[in-house]
């Protein structure tokens, strides 16, 4: 009888640890990720697809925003807990909204090139033309106005109109030609050039290193949830590996497809062209950072023209603590 009972014991105390460790893996965390439709997504669309999200207990709502005004507002008002898209943004959100936050890993260099109407035929012509841009005074609006500072058009020469984000653009320059010009990233620079636009080259031969996409959460959020953005943050990485691994590059490419609502020729040539832009396991690129900083005083005289030490925008504790644990 003492054994039987025992052995009832033992079997009961197996059976709710096995509970306890089964509802510990399939318990599941909800996190909505506020991002632009593009490239820049290929870490988080390889981690829905492949399941890396859940395997850590997490279940991921990558929702597309319109524009920067909703993913930083958003974000702010707790909408969603998690930001990826140009750092700038960020940045922004820290000097002119004073939101307390931290970036807590890179992604990618952009992609980003110059994408112009077919009449327009050297950097001269595009004085007293509007060129359109997400929001005047964030990421990619500063790529182009630095890159047409470097070709000698100043930004008191030309007019820029709000539109929202790449898909916006490109299908305001397809519509109206008055847009002369905007800053565009795969697959919507590659489409442009399809539809009959030029390319007049790529940001970052001009302006050298640039850190765009990263992720980026409230401090409160970030601390309070640590273990959470560490899981996250680990999905990515697994992502990135799994996207950028030759052997999975078929099975990407219709990811692609399918999430971006592209022909397979065109995902295939978004992923190609955008091969060399991202970062070995998401790391933020310092130097591109720095870069990013250097063109904000400059086009907007932000701190006076001279800009800070990045440490006051960044935080990468959870993101070596999910890197030293993969």
């Amino acid at each position: 009888m003492f054994r039987s009972t025992r052995r009832q014991a033992i079997m009961g105390a197996a059976a709710t640890a096995l509970a306890a460790s089964t509802k510990t893996v399939t318990a599941q965390t909800p996190l909505k990720v506020i991002v632009f439709p593009g490239m820049s997504n290929l870490a988080q669309f390889a981690a829905l697809a492949q399941g890396f999200y859940t395997k850590r207990g997490l279940t991921v709502d990558l929702v597309y925003t319109p524009n920067s005004t909703e993913l930083r507002d958003g974000l702010a008002a707790g909408r969603y807990q998690i930001a990826h898209a140009g750092v700038d943004n960020a940045v922004a959100q820290v000097e002119t909204a004073k939101i307390d936050l931290f970036i807590f890993m890179g992604g990618n260099n952009g992609f980003n090139n110059l994408i112009v109407q077919p009449e327009i035929k050297s950097y001269e012509d595009f004085r007293g033309k509007v060129m359109a841009v997400d929001a005047v005074d964030t990421a990619f609006a500063l790529l182009l106005y630095k890159m047409l500072d470097l070709k000698g058009i100043k930004r008191s020469e030309y007019d820029v109109k709000p539109v929202g984000g790449s898909l916006s653009r490109y299908q305001a320059m397809i519509k109206d030609k008055t847009y002369a010009a905007s800053m565009l990233n795969p697959p919507f620079s590659l489409q442009a050039v399809h539809g009959g636009l030029k390319d007049f080259g790529s940001a970052v031969s001009v302006i050298g290193p640039y850190q765009s996409d990263g992720g980026w959460v409230l401090r409160s959020w970030g601390q309070a949830n640590g273990d959470v953005l560490t899981r996250y943050i680990q999905a990515n990485i697994e992502g990135i590996r799994w996207a950028l691994n030759p052997a999975n590059k078929a099975a990407m490419v219709t990811i692609l497809a399918e999430r971006l609502k592209l022909t397979n020729e065109v995902a295939a040539e978004s992923f190609t062209f955008s091969q060399n832009g991202f970062a070995v396991d998401s790391k933020f690129d310092l130097d591109g950072f720095k870069n990013s900083l250097k063109l904000r005083a400059e086009m907007l005289g932000t701190w006076g023209g001279t800009p800070p030490a990045p440490d006051k925008y960044l935080d990468f504790t959870y993101y070596q603590r999910a890197l030293a644990s993969m």
